[in-house]
């Protein structure tokens, strides 16, 4: 709770936790949804912002606003499946391989190496050409979760080397403790913070990949995320027709989203940088 308080005290993470709060609401209100986001020709087309229709319709015949949550939702879900997969990876990896040294950290970190010399995007469409048929929710998930590791688990890993030197580790060691105790107990709740910071930077990069690769027509279309809902719009040339709410909504929601995280991030960031704690120390 001090944390929280500490953290809210700071007016970017303020206002980014305002509109994560916003967007997760919208996300929830799919559930109360009166339409089935796969049916078409359920409203009357191309309506513009109503009372009936808060964001209007659009040429398929689906209510814009209903859509949106729907999206943000599915979106939001990726997001964190992704990052969480991936943070789960990079932890392991790079405890390992810190801990480890020797041989097993030259193996894992040549692997690292090799995921990061060639370029993610070239990855990230030839896995999704692969299992195109199969481009779900799940499986979206699993794609940016195995790609997304391998910068920060070098992170991870100069953690673990450094507090691998560290009087207390040993200590631990000359004093019988389990290795698993030392990890859990002594390193984990070191590399916690840098895990949630770059869980937060990950949720960002997972929900750009998806909007990327549903504009090249890589995902699953009828499953309703903001690429998606984007690229229904451009194929459906919203611009000319001048349907500028159903062009403009997925827009404003994923930069609404990259904001919020990016502020997130940034204040997460800043509070647990030494100097800043110092500060905060020296203040009170």
């Amino acid at each position: 709770m001090r944390t929280l308080r500490e953290l809210f005290r700071n007016g970017r993470f303020s206002l980014g936790a305002a509109v994560m709060f916003v967007l997760v609401v919208l996300a929830l209100l799919s559930f109360f949804s009166p339409y089935d986001p796969t049916e078409w020709r359920v409203v009357p087309r191309d309506m513009p912002p109503s009372r009936e229709h808060l964001l209007g319709t659009n040429s398929m015949g689906q209510d814009v606003f209903w859509r949106m949550t729907f999206a943000a939702r599915n979106s939001l879900i990726v997001a964190v499946f992704g990052a969480a997969m991936s943070r789960v990876i990079a932890v392991t990896v790079g405890l390992v391989s810190g801990y480890s040294g020797g041989t097993v950290d030259r193996v894992l970190m040549f692997i690292s190496d090799g995921f990061m010399v060639i370029p993610l995007f070239l990855i990230l469409v030839l896995l999704a050409m692969l299992i195109r048929e199969h481009m779900n929710l799940v499986n979206m998930a699993l794609l940016f979760g195995i790609v997304g590791w391998p910068w920060d688990t070098r992170l991870i890993r100069s953690q673990i080397l450094s507090l691998r030197e560290r009087e207390f580790t040993y200590t631990a060691i000359l004093s019988g403790t389990p290795t698993r105790r030392l990890i859990f107990n002594e390193y984990i709740p070191f590399i916690i913070p840098l895990v949630l910071a770059t869980f937060i930077n990950h949720m960002a990069f997972v929900v750009g990949m998806e909007m990327t690769l549903a504009l090249i027509g890589l995902t699953d279309l009828t499953i309703p995320t903001l690429g998606a809902m984007l690229k229904w719009a451009l194929s459906y040339e919203a611009i000319l027709l001048r349907l500028w709410w159903w062009l403009l909504t997925p827009i404003v929601v994923a930069v609404a989203l990259f904001v919020a995280l990016y502020l997130v991030s940034v204040s997460i960031s800043e509070y647990l940088d030494p100097r800043a704690r110092i500060q905060r120390v020296g203040a009170r």
